[in-house]
């Protein structure tokens, strides 16, 4: 069958099976090569393999709870939303969440995903206390920090190449409503927005969005949310009364992918002028409801129909500190010259870390997405050069055409994961489209 990342390129076509038992699964890592796949989040061909795309989510049970230690444990295919769904009326909420909360514990660990609070909690991998990874022999070893380290410090960001996730404990957080307490700030430029996000440093999230195609003075011109999970005795009185309830929501649907014309300088620089005046209009202090302050793109089901049928790249680095201003206004330079602006471009302050081959750095990380075409593949290339050139990196979770050697110049962790990868044959027993691509 067809198979694509939630970029929609490149797509190949795989043979996709579905184990329901460990049973299942051990008798396809006996077969041939293959990789695990989840909810088709990742944005390229991370999980797409050939010869066998394994579909992780049967195996989707939540198996226990600890309320003392917040603790669940639960098997690889079960979804982040139904984690919230299940808990969240009982007053708990993922740690550490991405910006969709269709992606599975196993893929969420695979990636290692960050949120708008990486600077105070980090990356998933700091609420993770083990995981049960299938290895290439078809045994199954507990990971933690203390019982196989190693296996656990590079399966965390690994991309599925270590070896198939198929259960794990994860913390979640007490929380005493369903509410968070947003601060709306306009930012007229890059500085400013780089001056907000630093001084709102006490908040638990923090992320900005900016305009890509203002140049000159409004040159990064942003929007910047940040946010509190809201206490109960906080709320205004309508939502006291009940908490963790929040208004049912529909949501809408992009039923066609939309024609490829749609999205252009001038449609883009439309909307991110209309976008920001908005936001300015409704800056200051709100509470909204946890789906929207998380999960806006969620509102709209196949939002990515929107960039077309030839899909879209999505283009995230992370750069240093020291760095970092510098970086991103050759960026933004460069994006507003090529007149390749995008709707959805995100910045946000990541914390200090250090792991194995996690993406994050303390600095700053930058998304972007671009809809394929000749001329946005040549803009990301520029890009790629603009990161390397200031000390950064790329995060696997979204590439989808980066090449083996922007790999190796930007992070200098390949050669330990490679070793990593052809202890005990995982080299040959787990295989992506992204691995053959970048010769990992």
């Amino acid at each position: 069958m067809n198979v694509e990342g939630w970029g929609r390129f490149p797509r190949r076509d795989c043979r996709v099976t579905g184990p329901r038992s460990e049973g299942e699964l051990r008798a396809l890592v006996a077969a041939g090569p293959l990789i695990a796949r989840g909810n088709g989040r990742a944005y390229g061909d991370s999980a797409q393999n050939p010869a066998n795309t394994v579909d992780m989510r049967r195996m989707n049970r939540m198996l226990a709870f600890d309320a003392e230690a917040g603790q669940l444990t639960a098997e690889a295919g079960v979804l982040l939303g139904d984690v919230i769904d299940a808990f969240l009326p009982r007053g708990w909420f993922p740690w550490v969440t991405p910006g969709t909360k269709y992606v599975t514990l196993g893929g969420a660990i695979a990636a290692d995903v960050h949120g708008k609070n990486h600077r105070r909690n980090g990356s998933f991998r700091s609420f993770v206390d083990w995981i049960d990874v299938m290895g290439a022999d078809g045994q199954v070893r507990r990971c933690s920090r203390t019982e196989n380290p190693d296996l656990f410090d590079f399966t965390l960001g690994g991309m599925g190449l270590t070896g198939v996730i198929l259960r794990t404990a994860i913390r979640l957080r007490p929380v005493e409503s369903a509410w968070i307490r947003q601060t709306a700030i306009a930012a007229p430029n890059l500085d400013a927005a780089m001056a907000a996000l630093e001084a709102g440093s006490d908040a638990a999230y923090a992320v900005a969005w900016i305009d890509c195609l203002c140049t000159g003075r409004a040159m990064g011109r942003s929007l910047i949310t940040l946010g509190e999970h809201a206490t109960r005795a906080e709320l205004p009185d309508a939502k006291r009364a009940d908490p963790l309830r929040t208004p049912v929501k529909r949501k809408l649907t992009m039923p066609l992918d939309a024609p490829s014309f749609t999205i252009n300088g001038l449609s883009v620089r439309a909307f991110n002028a209309l976008y920001y005046r908005k936001g300015a209009w409704a800056s200051g202090v709100d509470y909204v409801d946890w789906d929207t302050y998380f999960y806006p793109l969620d509102a709209i089901l196949h939002w990515n129909r929107m960039y077309g049928r030839k899909g879209f790249a999505q283009f995230q680095c992370a750069l240093p500190l020291a760095s970092a201003r510098e970086g991103l206004e050759a960026m933004l330079k460069a994006i507003s010259g090529a007149r390749q602006g995008s709707f959805l471009t995100v910045l946000k302050r990541l914390g200090p870390q250090d792991s194995a081959f996690s993406f994050p750095m303390e600095g700053y990380t930058l998304a972007i997405d671009f809809p394929v075409n000749p001329k946005s593949l040549r803009l990301l290339t520029e890009l790629d050069a603009i990161t390397i050139d200031h000390g950064g990196r790329f995060y696997l979770a979204k590439d989808s055409r980066m090449s083996a050697e922007t790999l190796r110049r930007s992070d200098p962790r390949v050669d330990r994961f490679l070793i990593m990868r052809a202890d005990g044959g995982r080299s040959g027993a787990f295989v992506s489209g992204q691995s053959e691509r970048l010769s990992l």
